[in-house]
């Protein structure tokens, strides 16, 4: 065993608490990683409120990176020192969707268990009590320990809390685009909700050559980010959607063929919808309250061909897409890094949590090399 810090989440709806926690040594399969760097998503969020129920007690966390700093019995695959970045979705690889290459629809995931793939936990306090992983990788402690499918090498050079990003949002909101809808050269793009996934989007939009990228939030400053991320155009939503729907379809000569929504809330989502043009797509990004009902004419979307894709992690292959995004980043094509609006200590999560309440924060990062 070995000791750690971990934001334990122990009552739903009730903060977080850094606590002293033992950790297991791992086992063949698995690699122990010293986390370098967490992001805040707000699927957090999600989970600490009670949106999304889940079991407790469990460490937080779920977008994060650092190294491997010890590998389990008959672990070859992996090396002491490399860099990684977790995947919070750990495909069980014999589901059909596993074996049709569709991890991202892994029906039994042990991550949906907040375990090892045989059930057992790793963290524990020190009187012995079991201590959940959230996602099985439980990336807001100072180390953890998760199966070797989890930690994707990265190369050299990637900054930890840019590699944490890749591990969820980007993935989340670059596959949106490349992976999920596969916008082509040329298409015209709204994205609603310009959080770390909805910019994510941005930037793969412009990967993909969207010739009209409209970035589409209520709060100004981020519709400057956006712009400065590729965005052809900000838009300032307005609190009547029949303005705001207006106004997109301007600049777009008649609505978008393609609107991602990043945000997750209803009015947003039927937003999305609304605003389609004939022949458009809808890609729902954004994770809603598990009890969300939205709503939409059905007439004029059949009439209309108009389709709606719901787009769960970018359909991201992490074996594959994390190394091809932080190649990306390498070569100056993703700059991820602006993302990041402020990096932070473990202990400063429930003060993320309530910016992120606001909805006015970027993506903050816990940055465990900070004194």
């Amino acid at each position: 065993m070995s000791a750690t810090l971990g934001a334990v989440l122990r009552t739903i709806g009730a903060p977080t608490t850094i606590e002293a926690l033992e950790l297991a040594q791992p086992r063949a399969g698995e690699v122990r990683v010293r986390i370098l760097a967490s992001g805040v998503c707000h699927s957090d969020l999600h989970v600490r409120d009670g949106d999304w129920p889940r079991p407790t007690p469990t460490v937080m966390g779920h977008e994060g990176a650092g190294v491997i700093e010890a590998l389990g019995p008959g672990v070859t695959d992996r090396a002491v020192g490399q860099p990684v970045a977790l995947s919070w979705l750990v495909p069980c690889g014999t589901c059909r969707s596993c074996l049709a290459g569709r991890p991202w629809t892994c029906l039994d995931s042990p991550s949906f268990r907040h375990r090892m793939p045989d059930g057992a936990t790793v963290l524990a306090t020190a009187e012995g009590e079991p201590i959940l992983s959230y996602s099985g990788i439980a990336t807001m402690a100072g180390a953890t320990v998760v199966p070797t499918a989890a930690a994707i090498p990265l190369p050299a050079g990637v900054d930890p809390a840019v590699a944490a990003l890749i591990g969820c949002c980007v993935s989340t909101g670059v596959g949106a685009v490349l992976k999920t809808a596969e916008v082509p050269v040329g298409a015209t793009v709204a994205v609603i909700g310009l959080g770390g996934v909805g910019l994510s989007c941005v930037m793969g939009a412009v990967l993909a050559g969207a010739s009209r990228i409209v970035a589409i939030d209520r709060v100004e400053s981020k519709l400057e980010v956006a712009t400065d991320l590729g965005a052809t155009d900000g838009l300032l939503s307005d609190p009547d959607p029949a303005q705001t729907i207006e106004a997109l379809r301007d600049l777009t000569d008649g609505g978008p063929e393609f609107i991602f929504e990043a945000i997750g809330r209803v009015p947003t989502v039927e937003l999305a919808l609304a605003a389609l043009p004939l022949g458009g797509t809808a890609v729902l990004v954004g994770m809603t309250p598990i009890d969300a009902r939205a709503s939409f004419a059905v007439y004029p979307f059949v009439d209309g061909s108009r389709r709606i894709l719901g787009s769960n992690y970018g359909f991201a292959d992490p074996a594959v897409d994390f190394p091809r995004y932080a190649a990306l980043y390498l070569a100056g094509r993703l700059p991820i890094e602006r993302l990041i609006e402020r990096r932070i200590r473990l202990n400063d999560l429930e003060d993320a949590f309530d910016r992120l309440r606001l909805g006015q924060a970027g993506r903050q990062v816990i940055d465990f090399e900070q004194a």
